[in-house]
């Protein structure tokens, strides 16, 4: 099919504006993406119509609340082909799941000298979380390596899994480089001496096919701000035997069966996770987000910012004093890269007076920019509404940015 490029940018208001005097160029999409006027209209419709809390009430508002919310709790197994809806826990976004793994299945099932597995190439909600858990219980933390492309160095991650591996943490998708990681592989590695695994899905799920029971994993998480829904939103999938297990994360209303002094109960799953009133309209959102995404077809949004990733790093490649950082074999949309002589901060300020919008900074993975041996990079990310042109506009800024530094 054609991909309706127009009809798609029509869809997000927020596109269709001036910044500083220029139209505006959103090249941020690794730190949030725009959302579309469908899930704005479901936000606003459940503000006017359905507002009520879920769960709890027996009249129709409450009701049909709690059809909207369970709707999406469904939308989101559906996408990423989970056996179970019940394995959907709603959460404040990637973030918050990661961290409920490392609280209530790390501190249940890892004690003294157990090793926790990351990698080089993580953000810091997949580094601190399991630092804390080590803290607390006397597990060690092992890191994988990366190698000068940006790679996860497989020998490596081999090497350092044993029997003593208890939980190896890693992103499907680098947020700093764009690096597509073999998680399937990795998975089947970490299996093979006992281990659960969980992947970091924040950056990947508007950009690479997520299949939760082909990867084969035992924890995914989710972000809906970076997958065209609100802020505040996102999802843990676990299997079903695990979160039976597991202990509850938060105490409060809505996650028991039965309370008295002497002792709780608690709800089935994935309630049991989900203590006191929930984001009801961030996850309605998330469903309308993610039906937005199937409407156009995901193998058609992937082609499409695959080739925008293609277009912006032959024009970097030709480019005279730019380097880029993370050349991965394979790799998503993001173009992360250095200018010589100019500091990042330096160029997206620049860059922010003509319209264009980039990231600049550590993007949360300090580790990554030791590895490189820079203090920050250039972050410009590329989603399912941009086009040649932006990429075009981002390389004429550029210009105008070493034309300035020239001329000092």
């Amino acid at each position: 099919m054609n991909y309706p490029i127009e009809k798609i940018r029509a869809d997000f208001p927020i596109l269709d504006q001036n910044i500083n005097g220029h139209p505006l160029v959103y090249l941020d999409n690794a730190a949030t993406t725009q959302k579309p006027d469908c899930v704005i209209d479901a936000v606003a419709h459940y503000y006017k119509h359905l507002n009520s809390n879920v769960h709890r009430g027996v009249h129709s508002l409450s009701e049909q609340a709690t059809a909207a919310y369970e709707k999406s709790r469904m939308t989101i197994k559906e996408f990423i082909n989970a056996v179970d809806v019940r394995e959907i826990v709603f959460c404040r976004g990637t973030t918050e799941a990661i961290n409920l793994v490392a609280s209530s299945y790390g501190r249940a099932n890892l004690t003294k000298g157990d090793e926790i597995l990351i990698s080089t190439l993580e953000h810091h909600s997949n580094i601190v979380p399991w630092q804390l858990l080590c803290e607390q219980t006397g597990a060690i933390l092992k890191v994988a390596p990366i190698n000068d492309k940006g790679e996860i160095v497989l020998a490596d991650y081999k090497r350092l899994l044993s029997e003593k591996t208890k939980m190896v943490a890693v992103n499907h998708v680098s947020n700093a480089l764009g690096t597509i990681n073999p998680v399937q592989e990795m998975t089947t590695l970490a299996h093979s001496v006992g281990a659960k695994i969980l992947i970091d899905g924040a950056q990947a799920l508007a950009t690479v096919p997520v299949d939760v029971q082909a990867i084969g994993c035992d924890f995914y998480t989710g972000s809906g701000h970076k997958l065209f829904a609100p802020t505040g939103i996102g999802f843990l999938f676990a299997r079903a035997e695990l979160l039976e297990a597991m202990p509850p994360y938060h105490g409060g209303g809505d996650m028991i069966r039965q309370v008295t002094f002497e002792k709780t109960t608690y709800a089935p799953i994935p309630y049991k996770f989900e203590a006191g009133t929930p984001n009801i309209v961030g996850a309605i959102g998330l469903g309308a987000a993610i039906d937005y995404i199937n409407s156009i077809g995901r193998e058609n949004v992937f082609a499409h910012e695959h080739m925008l990733l293609e277009y912006a790093t032959e024009k970097a490649e030709a480019e005279k004093g730019m380097r880029i950082i993370g050349t991965a074999k394979n790799k998503t949309s993001v173009l992360s890269f250095v200018l010589d002589g100019i500091h990042p901060h330096d160029m997206g300020t620049i860059l922010d007076h003509q319209g264009i919008a980039i990231r600049t900074g550590h993007h949360c993975a300090m580790p990554v920019m030791k590895f490189f041996k820079v203090p920050a990079t250039a972050r410009a990310s590329f989603s399912l509404y941009n086009t040649k042109a932006d990429v075009d506009a981002l390389f004429v800024g550029i210009q105008k940015v070493k034309e300035m530094f020239a001329n000092e």
